[in-house]
């Protein structure tokens, strides 16, 4: 079974019953499943982002957490994905409650094969599985868990008009992203326009809000509007956009940029929190490139495929290769990009050498492989970061999934300067 991109349905199957885990998991890989298999919730909630699931299929009674928490908390993370719940006979009137609360469906155990079959085909249909739209992303180019994970999060509101604030670096494609997004929703037929808050006047925000066009109505979907990089707007600016918001909503479906802290900016007095909180219903960080290595190789093939910068058709030698992987990349992708086109502009022949990506890199001073230590710090920070996204700033819920006291837990925590109010859903 494979939809029309070639791709198998996927599966996350979560159950603390190993070997009914491994009965389901053979049987569904049998029909032209990929299936990955959870003994916890906890350890579903890790596997989502990475795999990226068409329907989860969970039991509704679990030690740690159960299906009934695991719910929940997919249909806040995740409200498009379909969710099947398997259940004893003696709880299926907690199914029945758990399937009008947004279950998909439930099936009794012992599991009927045609049954469990027919319930998974109908969740395909409605989860998007058979006509897919990966051309909505089709310009970000990753295979880095926590990108993933963002690109997830923001699929599941692509269809809503909730406001949406994309933060990162200068270079991390927060642009890309917002386009992303406008082609994954309802309005991709309509104009996608981006407002330079850094240049924009009280008028220009008026105009592109719709606000000085009575005639339009929301029903006509006018499209989106970036605000790119909205921390731009002087304090007069963000008074008078937040005014606009109050008095009615924009006929646009607005998303923000920003390269800066709002947080930070906020607590100095240089950002309204009002303002803030219209504009970041739901907020995504992008990580930066040095975060996301294993992408490198990928985005240097895509952009030297990219028309118009060579009439060559060029590869990079394995050497350059390695030099791009331990570039710090301060400038993130939009840098990598540049460097690119740069050394294929200087390479004769079809071979991009080491010594050209050098010199594009300036002699060295860029590049440099991080230490053993530098990689594990690295590592342990995006590691715990992740759990306290996953339990939402819990640091007793993060400890336990991390196998670790809460007082050991707490001195990681201060050791890489992470707050667990800063993970928590305002």
């Amino acid at each position: 079974m494979k939809n029309r991109l070639g791709r198998r349905p996927r599966v996350v199957m979560v159950d603390d019953d190993p070997g009914l885990l491994r009965l389901l998991t053979i049987r569904l890989k049998s029909e032209g499943y990929e299936v990955a298999a959870c003994e916890s919730a906890s350890q579903a909630m890790l596997s989502i982002p990475r795999f990226r699931p068409d329907v989860v299929l969970t039991d509704l009674r679990m030690s740690e957490t159960d299906g009934i928490g695991l719910l929940r908390e997919l249909q806040r993370r995740y409200p498009a994905l379909p969710v099947i719940l398997l259940t004893a006979h003696g709880t299926i009137p907690d199914a029945v409650e758990a399937t009008k609360s947004g279950a998909f469906a439930f099936l009794t155990k012992p599991i009927d094969k045609e049954q469990l079959l027919h319930q998974l085909d109908r969740a395909l249909q409605v989860s998007g599985f058979a006509e897919p739209n990966e051309a909505w992303r089709a310009g970000i180019i990753t295979r880095n868990p926590v990108l993933e994970e963002r690109l997830s999060k923001v699929l599941q509101v692509a269809t809503t008009d909730t406001p949406i604030l994309i933060s990162g670096q200068p270079g991390t494609g927060k642009k890309l992203l917002a386009q992303a997004v406008h082609n994954a929703s309802t309005r991709r037929d309509q104009p996608f326009t981006v407002l330079s808050c850094a240049t924009a006047s009280a008028s220009s925000l008026r105009e592109q809000l719709g606000q000085d066009d009575a005639e339009v109505g929301n029903d006509q979907a006018p499209g989106t509007l970036l605000l790119d990089e909205v921390a731009d707007l002087d304090r007069q600016q963000q008074a008078q956009l937040a005014e606009m918001l109050e008095a009615s909503a924009s006929h646009r479906r607005l998303i923000s940029s920003t390269c800066r802290d709002l947080s930070a900016a906020i607590s100095k007095g240089h950002f309204q929190e009002n303002l803030y909180y219209r504009l970041a219903v739901l907020q995504v960080e992008l990580p930066p490139l040095a975060q996301r290595r294993e992408d490198v190789p990928l985005l240097a093939a895509h952009f030297l495929e990219e028309p118009g910068h060579t009439g060559v058709r060029h590869v990079l030698a394995p050497e350059a290769v390695e030099l791009l992987m331990r570039a710090e990349w301060p400038g993130n992708v939009a840098q990598l990009r540049s460097l690119l086109h740069q050394a294929a502009a200087l390479t004769a022949g079809p071979v991009i050498s080491a010594g050209i990506v050098q010199e594009a890199l300036g002699g060295g001073s860029a590049a440099r492989l991080p230490t053993f230590d530098e990689a594990r710090e690295e590592f342990t920070r995006t590691y715990l970061s992740q759990l306290l996204q996953i339990t939402r700033g819990n640091v007793t819920q993060a400890a336990k999934l991390a196998g670790r006291n809460r007082t050991d837990f707490y001195k990681l925590l201060a050791r890489h300067q992470l707050q667990p109010d800063d993970y928590k859903r305002r």
